[in-house]
């Protein structure tokens, strides 16, 4: 990688932001392409997202952010727009500044979600869906899979309070069943996603009971660090059709690239993403 004092920056804040994989994925494309451009990553505590954000966009080849936990609710306060899925989810992944110095968000954890259910051949209208975790990621996911025409949707999360809004928010802008529901039992349901970080630390447990999945469930951790993850081999011990988050992110990439102005490398990562999905799949 060749970095000189023309490359476009850009940032993906975090913290933690150790298991994050886009910089290994978007550098590799960016060098695959010849574009002169980087992503780095940088642990930004939430008391500090704010002065942060503020001070490294006054520097003008700081061009954009990525978001990662737990940055993608917040950010959206920082914003003087935001597209429809980020507004609904009230959460951004991606934030740009503007010609007019204006600083626009954008979400892709949804639509990268539902594309990787495309791509697995697992389809979503009319399905019954549990979404264990309702952060930036967890919202995203409940957002896109209800604009896809999910038949009901259940939202659960640790932090008491924090699914019931969410869940009147999506009921009342797609007009489906969206509830809250007082436990992670994912009996009875089409499609479970976890969308906690549980799995990322030694001793976690599990954010559900594989035990009462039925056998039919297709289940989607979306966790990106050590795979196979405590969960998938869990569930693959059981007989269940279960997916790494590896798919979700190989179909955020284009999104990203078209957001961020390179068009033409969007183009060809959605023809064949074969590189990428490679670079995401190793450990």
């Amino acid at each position: 990688m060749n970095i000189s004092g023309t490359t476009r920056v850009f940032l993906i804040l975090g913290d933690p932001v150790a298991q994050v994989r886009a910089p290994e994925a978007f550098n590799h494309l960016f060098a695959k392409h010849g574009v002169d451009a980087v992503l780095v990553p940088a642990k930004v505590s939430s008391k500090n997202l704010g002065a942060f954000v503020k001070h490294s966009l006054l520097a003008e080849n700081i061009e954009g952010l990525w978001l990662a936990i737990p940055h993608k609710t917040p950010m959206v306060d920082l914003l003087d727009q935001c597209e429809t899925q980020g507004r609904v989810a009230g959460a951004v992944n991606a934030a740009r500044r503007n010609a007019d110095g204006s600083l626009e968000g954008a979400l892709f954890d949804g639509v990268g979600f539902v594309k990787a259910l495309d791509h697995f051949g697992i389809p979503v209208p009319g399905r019954k869906a549990l979404v264990v975790g309702v952060g930036g990621g967890g919202v995203a996911i409940a957002t896109s899979l209800a604009a896809r025409g999910a038949g009901r949707i259940a939202l659960f999360d640790s932090t008491p309070g924090r699914t019931a809004a969410v869940a009147a928010k999506l009921s009342a802008e797609f007009g489906i069943d969206v509830v809250s529901v007082a436990s992670p039992d994912p009996a009875g349901y089409d499609l479970v996603v976890n969308a906690t970080p549980l799995g990322l630390k030694a001793g976690d447990p599990l954010p559900f009971d594989v035990a009462r999945l039925d056998a039919s469930t297709a289940v989607v951790d979306i966790l990106m660090k050590n795979q196979p993850t405590p969960l998938l081999r869990a569930c693959h011990a059981r007989g269940i059709t279960a997916h790494p988050g590896f798919e979700m992110m190989v179909q955020q990439v284009p999104e990203y690239l078209s957001f961020f102005g390179f068009d033409a490398i969007a183009r060809a990562v959605q023809v064949d993403a074969s590189d990428v999905r490679a670079l995401f799949a190793a450990p």
